[in-house]
């Protein structure tokens, strides 16, 4: 183990207090070192990616046990990776051995063992969508078994995984294309950079390649060196109205800007909203607040919480609130935060 260790080193928001370090690059480590710090009733965080994760700048209690597994494995029609391996990674190398299916999810952030949790998903594709099937630890009976995506309860970037701690995720397996198609283009934006119908599909390879010029535009492939992508994704999900609201919050967004057209997507029990242009229109540029702040919106993207260079997690959390009360004060709809947060509250 190693001891005080700044977990800003190890989250791409570049923030978070010190903490003890339980190194685990392998699976049999891994479930060694949680059983027997379970055992121990010694508090765990699991940390692997660190790309989804909003920790305290406090000392973080108990030991934090990185997942570094690393292993990815293809089959002749899916690929099972380890739940430490770099997600980016994985899907590079099934579009490299001529899969498609995974191409839509290029560039994300983080570990593939975080993608079941969060039902991870991105230009009309969801992890839901692929998933053959998930390896989880079970914390408390000690067992580890296979379980099926219909057990896994997804929804809009969730699952009965998130915020629970009983169930550590091993590994998981996805189903790929062998002929190398993509995935039929849902988004828009994404099919029309490639000169397709939406529902059409292209080599996966061709569709990478756009996915990752696309994110990289709004400042979502990490890079070191660009501050825009000092960041957690996406900070708040688009917003699920229930039916029952959804004229209540047009009659709103009308009374305060008149007459526009609003991005809306049909969703299970309700209508989606686009966070970004709810957040736009709430009156919040790109770099909001200025560019003296630690903690801002991205410049090219207004989802996007960043860390200037110096922000500590409390910067963070105050722009979040900021945003968050500003949204609801103006249009009636409470963004909800999608990292996951740790001794922090929004």
């Amino acid at each position: 183990m190693r001891s005080a260790v700044p977990l800003a080193e190890l989250t791409t928001l570049r923030v978070g207090g010190r903490a003890t370090i339980a190194e685990c690059a392998g699976t049999d480590a891994l479930v060694a070192a949680v059983r027997a710090l379970d055992a121990a009733g010694v508090p765990v965080l699991l940390l692997a990616g660190g790309s989804n994760l909003l920790v305290s700048d406090e000392e973080v209690p108990g030991v934090v046990v990185r997942i570094a597994t690393e292993g990815v494995e293809l089959a002749a029609d899916s690929v099972t990776a380890d739940a430490g391996a770099n997600w980016d990674a994985v899907v590079a190398k099934t579009v490299r051995a001529g899969f498609g299916g995974l191409e839509c999810l290029s560039g994300i952030p983080g570990s593939a063992g975080a993608t079941p949790v969060q039902n991870v998903g991105a230009y009309g594709v969801e992890v839901a969508d692929l998933l053959r099937r998930v390896r989880l630890l079970d914390r408390v009976s000690g067992e580890i078994h296979w379980v099926e995506p219909g057990d896994l309860g997804f929804g809009y970037r969730t699952s009965r995984l998130k915020h629970r701690s009983d169930a550590v995720v091993l590994a998981v397996e996805f189903v790929l294309d062998p002929s190398g198609a993509s995935a039929p283009l849902r988004y828009r934006e994404l099919a029309q950079r490639l000169g397709a119908a939406e529902g059409e599909s292209r080599p996966a390879a061709a569709v990478r390649e756009t996915v990752l010029g696309l994110r990289a535009g709004k400042g979502m492939v990490l890079d070191p060196a660009d501050h825009d992508t000092w960041s957690a994704g996406s900070f708040f999900t688009n917003p699920v109205i229930a039916h029952n609201r959804v004229d209540r919050v047009r009659a709103t967004i009308r009374d305060q800007l008149g007459e526009v057209k609003v991005p809306e997507f049909p969703a299970d029990n309700g209508v989606k909203f686009s966070a970004g242009w709810l957040i736009e229109r709430a009156g919040f540029a790109k770099g909001f607040p200025g560019p003296d702040a630690a903690a801002r919106l991205s410049t090219k993207h207004t989802l996007a919480l960043t860390n200037r260079g110096a922000a500590t997690a409390a910067d963070i959390v105050a722009l979040a609130r900021t945003v968050r009360d500003g949204v609801a004060d103006r249009f009636g709809v409470t963004l909800t935060p999608e990292p996951v947060t740790v001794g922090v509250e929004i």
